[in-house]
């Protein structure tokens, strides 16, 4: 340590972070105006390897398709840390108006995860002026397709991104929280997010004759209406899920009672048990209705993403580290988000959390995936710092 630098750790990482901000935001609005969808990130990984090759790194490209990952091992042996930002955008015409708003039609930066890469760049660049306080080692991954059915943590997990790792932690902007504000959650931190499409088939005729058809509208008016009753009826009021049909169809004309209808939707739970109980009810009351209606139903029930479950030490550890470093304690509240994010399959696999990082801007009133979505760019250095004296605080 330079006799110029300040003696405590808090102090030290935020005069790096701070001269890193300015650097930090021109990176970020490089990658907003340049959104890329799914694992079509090619563009992004470039800048993220860009980044820290400068920063005398050497990050390993085409982990998970397009992914990018690096490994920084500290002075000496101690626990090995993962770290997770998500690089994908989402198929939004962009309406911010700002100089640095999307270049290429339909595709934004509307849920923020330029600001993460930006803040994963950020931990990476203060770890190197902080290395010789690192014990053990930390592995930066930066994540394509969050917000697409194929999972890329899923395929960074498949080509090695979670092995010999012992803790994990994501991070996520949150614009209903105030900028400079942190939020932990215990329990599960989102929800699973499973798929189905209901095809119930019947047999056709004219309006006028219905005894010589089999209506399919009515048995399916009545089974959606009955599969709301396992949120209702059957789910302890205590671990609640949400079933939501979200499309039907069926039939094209008045006189005419067709031969199938068609509906679709989600089912979203905060643990593994209400998931397992939910899907067997759903299946049980499908076929229950095939018999009461006389009609087939045909169920493609696909499961998604699981629930993101915070373990609750390192929720106490992180707690107990920003608070050190901010001089405030964070907020922590009970799950309570309805939310998908595929950083669960590392939950999965490791201990891991969530932590919230606001990003308000005052007087706004801004949502994720909102073609106007403006986040105040101080919530980079705020993530950077927050979690940067988290990665010191384990692996020291």
């Amino acid at each position: 340590m330079n006799a110029s630098e300040p003696e405590d750790i808090d102090q030290r990482i935020t005069a790096v972070v701070n001269e890193l901000e300015p650097h930090l935001v021109t990176l970020r609005r490089d990658i907003h105006a340049h959104p890329e969808l799914g694992f079509d990130t090619h563009r992004t990984a470039g800048v993220v390897i860009k980044e820290l090759e400068r920063l005398g790194y050497k990050p390993i490209r085409g982990i998970g398709k397009t992914g990018v990952m690096l490994d920084i091992k500290g002075e000496k042996a101690g626990p090995n840390l993962l770290l997770r930002a998500d690089m994908d955008a989402l198929p939004i015409e962009e309406k911010t108006g700002l100089p640095f708003a999307s270049v290429w039609p339909g595709k934004m930066h509307a849920c923020g995860h330029d600001l993460h890469t930006t803040t994963l760049l950020g931990v990476a660049a203060a770890v190197k002026a902080l290395q010789p306080e690192l014990k053990g080692s930390l592995r930066l991954i930066f994540q394509p397709a969050e917000e697409t059915t194929e999972s890329g943590a899923a395929a960074m997990i498949a080509d090695g991104a979670a092995e010999g790792q012992e803790l994990a932690i994501t991070f996520h902007n949150r614009p209903e929280l105030p900028a400079g504000n942190i939020l932990l959650t215990r329990g599960a931190s989102t929800a699973s997010c499973d798929e189905f499409d209901v095809r119930v088939i019947g047999v056709s005729g004219h309006a006028a004759r219905p005894h010589t058809t089999v209506d399919p509208i009515v048995a399916t008016a009545w089974l959606i209406t009955q599969l709301q009753t396992i949120i209702s009826r059957e789910m302890d009021p205590a671990h609640s899920a949400v079933l939501t049909v979200g499309h039907i169809e069926g039939g094209a004309i008045h006189n005419i009672i067709p031969d199938a209808c068609l509906f679709r939707g989600t089912v979203r739970a905060r643990s593994a048990a209400s998931r397992d109980r939910i899907e067997a009810s759903f299946r049980r009351i499908c076929e229950g209705a095939a018999i009461a209606f006389n009609v087939q139903v045909e169920i493609d029930y696909q499961r998604g993403v699981p629930p993101l479950i915070n373990d609750d030490r390192l929720v106490d550890r992180a707690i107990e580290s920003l608070t050190r470093q901010f001089n405030k304690k964070p907020e922590v509240q009970q799950g309570s988000s309805f939310g998908a994010e595929d950083f669960s399959y590392f939950s999965e696999l490791i201990p891991a959390c969530q932590i919230h990082i606001g990003s308000a801007q005052p007087g706004r009133h801004d949502h994720l995936h909102n073609s106007d979505y403006q986040p105040d760019e101080s919530c980079i250095s705020l993530g950077t710092i927050a979690l940067t004296r988290l990665a010191l605080d384990i692996l020291s």
